[in-house]
């Protein structure tokens, strides 16, 4: 049994005459005479009393009438869902979004596309910069969003692309002796306790690049605390507990409230460093298929005038 059979069917059984059933269907009156009679001879059951010049629907005929509706109904239904998906009526959007993207960053993006895309569902999940690079990769996500870098081993299968930026600033609290000094030399970073975020952070990523630039080894800083969220960093280093480095997004209301100071490194001549600036990077699998959702939302992120950037 085929879908056109069915269709087929379901316009005889409408009129009750095969030639006005071609008629409706722009087809030959031959055409709808052969797949009744493929029907009827498939099943061995008359799906039409031939009464003279008229025909009847058999009982047969009345439970395939009413299946068949059913089924052309489920048809109709599917098919609109596919259009819906086509134009982003419906679907659904899986994202990956490092802590602080995906906490400070990321928000306003997510609902300039709920407002453009209300069908749409989306999911979003945090996790530290390695993990959403992994799911990424595994496919776990549609795209990925993070502050740092991603390993070479993980660059063969993921494109990557600018859609942002963020800073690293060297934050301590009110009773730290540097917030009355917010200039220190690069060997006094040696000289003070530290908070840090879990290696694999993009966030620590930035930090660990920055210290070798100036000629330091994580190693040698006395690390005190390490703690696998962002926030919680902050707090501890709010209230006077050692130095850390932390994006410019999460504290710029502290800054402004002077409970937190951004500390400048200068070198022994007094050079001020080059500030610890990172990308905000999409990810997507180089070869997995993407939906219409994802390139929607990527199309968001890359548009100049959307203020993503």
């Amino acid at each position: 049994m085929t879908f056109e059979q069915l269709r087929i069917f379901m316009a005889v059984a409408e009129h009750l005459h095969f030639t006005h059933a071609a008629d409706a269907l722009y087809i030959t009156q031959p055409a709808v005479s052969a797949a009744i009679h493929s029907l009827e001879t498939e099943y061995g059951l008359k799906l039409f009393h031939r009464i003279g010049r008229r025909i009847e629907i058999t009982d047969a005929g009345k439970l395939l009438q009413v299946e068949a509706r059913k089924i052309l109904d489920q048809v109709k239904l599917t098919e609109r869902g596919l259009r819906e998906f086509n134009q982003l009526q419906q679907g659904e959007l899986n994202l990956g979004a490092s802590f602080t993207v995906g906490n400070y960053w990321l928000p306003e993006k997510i609902s300039r596309f709920r407002h453009n895309y209300p069908g749409i569902t989306i999911h979003c999940t945090l996790a530290n910069a390695d993990d959403i690079c992994t799911g990424t990769a595994s496919g776990l996500y549609d795209l990925g969003l993070i502050a740092g870098e991603v390993k070479p081993v993980q660059r063969k299968v993921l494109e990557e692309e600018t859609v942002g930026g963020d800073r690293l600033e060297i934050i301590v609290g009110k009773e730290h002796p540097w917030f009355e000094h917010p200039v220190v030399k690069t060997e006094e970073l040696l000289k003070t306790s530290w908070v840090m975020r879990e290696p694999g952070s993009g966030t620590q990523q930035m930090f660990e690049q920055a210290l070798a630039r100036w000629g330091i080894l994580p190693s040698e800083l006395e690390i005190i605390l390490i703690f696998k969220s962002s926030e919680m960093v902050k707090a501890v280093v709010e209230s006077g507990v050692g130095a850390t480095a932390l994006p410019e997004l999460m504290v710029k209301k502290e800054l402004r409230l002077k409970t937190l100071k951004a500390i400048k490194v200068i070198d022994a001549s007094g050079t001020v460093m080059a500030k610890i600036t990172r990308p905000i990077l999409q990810l997507k699998h180089c070869q997995r298929f993407q939906t219409r959702a994802a390139k929607a939302f990527e199309a968001l992120l890359l548009d100049p005038s959307s203020g993503t950037r």
